[in-house]
């Protein structure tokens, strides 16, 4: 059965490109790049290209860029630079809908450490509060983090307006933007964010490989303590074939920014209004205008997600849910729940993330496939009568 994916905000296929690129450095090429040899110096040569691929896509310096082992990493050890940087500031910012990655570590320090944190709400499209974040903006403020763009829904946030506020008060701003990277158009320069994050497995490069930018100027305390490999912020040996196969994702990345805001967004849209025309009670989670381009959160009332899922995978058909049911719990995900979405419509979200392998007959398929499973779903649902939500 041909698989049809269209779950790329979770991982997404490496490149052909990428492994072509990666392969010679697990058994030719195997030198240490911070070796003194001829040998790890040549390996050491590819790392610094990579270095230079990712920072040009972001507008960085490669000396801003430290390479880490995920996103996760790389949101912790922004997080950990600030609360070390300013060890009076007890306060931190970050909006109700990040990823676990910054929601759990804002949690646990609240918990754990005497820290106070704002969790900034949404709106019901999943746009930030500004006005609550401003306001709570103080001279106790460490950080603020934000994500570039919501993993769920693919709502952008404002974040050169909020790094502006914050530089001007003098408190540190961190963006992850491990799901903008790849999709918009990322300039660190002109934004002013002092750190940022991003991952290779997001961007059709290898799992297990992440950058954390860090402005420079900014006095960074490693997470990880060891040797003095990326320029001594954070130490253990070069995960050098990851690290290339990124560089060369990154270029590539760089390359497809007009096919993803183009055909890309083209064929979600496309698949948008498929199903908003052939599915009754159905609608879109969050601003339909300042979102990812490949990026369709869509609620069919009345109906499970994970039913949803399922039955789509029979048909070969890889997408992912809203709900949090496979965590073990009922609820809906806490981005939806903070958008105040009805519980009904949200328990029945599908996220659908595409890229630019996708193609029009895939979105053809989805539609054919997903009409007949929402019509038999809802034959079974209590929440279902004579065609409308009860």
């Amino acid at each position: 059965m041909k698989v049809i994916y269209t779950d790329n905000n979770a991982t997404t296929k490496v490149a052909g490109e990428v492994i072509e690129e990666m392969m010679p450095y697990f058994a030719e090429l195997y030198g240490n790049p911070s070796s003194m040899h001829t040998f790890g110096d040549e390996v050491g040569k590819r790392v610094k290209q990579a270095r230079q691929q990712v920072a040009d896509l972001i507008n960085a310096d490669p000396e801003e860029i430290v390479f880490t082992s995920c996103g996760t990493e790389s949101d912790n050890a922004a997080i950990n630079a600030a609360i070390k940087a300013f060890p009076k500031k007890k306060h931190l910012i970050t909006s109700a809908v990040e990823h676990p990655a910054i929601k759990n570590l804002y949690s646990y320090l609240e918990k754990t450490q005497g820290y106070t944190v704002t969790f900034v709400p949404v709106d019901k499209k999943g746009r930030l509060n500004t006005a609550v974040l401003y306001e709570s903006m103080s001279e106790n403020t460490a950080i603020i983090s934000l994500m570039w763009a919501n993993n769920e829904t693919g709502v952008i946030f404002p974040i050169e307006e909020v790094a502006q506020r914050a530089n001007e008060r003098g408190i540190l701003f961190h963006t992850d933007a491990v799901q903008a990277t790849g999709k918009i158009d990322i300039d660190v320069k002109k934004t002013g964010v002092d750190m940022l994050s991003l991952s290779g497995h997001k961007i059709h490069g290898p799992k297990g490989i992440g950058v954390l930018y860090v402005k420079k100027g900014f006095k960074f305390t490693p997470y990880l303590i060891g040797g003095h490999q990326e320029g001594g912020r954070r130490g253990g040996t070069e995960n050098t074939a990851f690290i290339i196969g990124l560089g060369t994702a990154c270029e590539l990345a760089k390359q497809n920014l007009e096919i993803m805001n183009t055909r890309v967004r083209e064929l979600r849209d496309y698949l948008q209004s498929q199903l908003l025309e052939k599915i009754s009670c159905t609608s879109v989670n969050g601003v339909q205008d300042n979102r990812l381009p490949n990026t369709l959160s869509i609620g069919f009332d009345a109906v499970e997600g994970e039913s949803i899922l399922l039955l789509l995978d029979r048909d070969g058909i890889c997408a992912s849910s809203g709900s949090a049911c496979t965590s073990g719990s009922l609820d809906p995900s806490h981005v939806l729940m903070a958008m105040e979405v009805p519980f009904k419509s949200a328990h029945g979200t599908i996220r659908f993330s595409l890229s630019h392998y996708n193609t029009k007959d895939e979105m053809d398929l989805i539609v054919k496939n997903l009409v007949p499973t929402i019509e038999k779903l809802r034959a079974m649902s209590p929440f279902w009568k004579d065609g409308k939500v009860v």
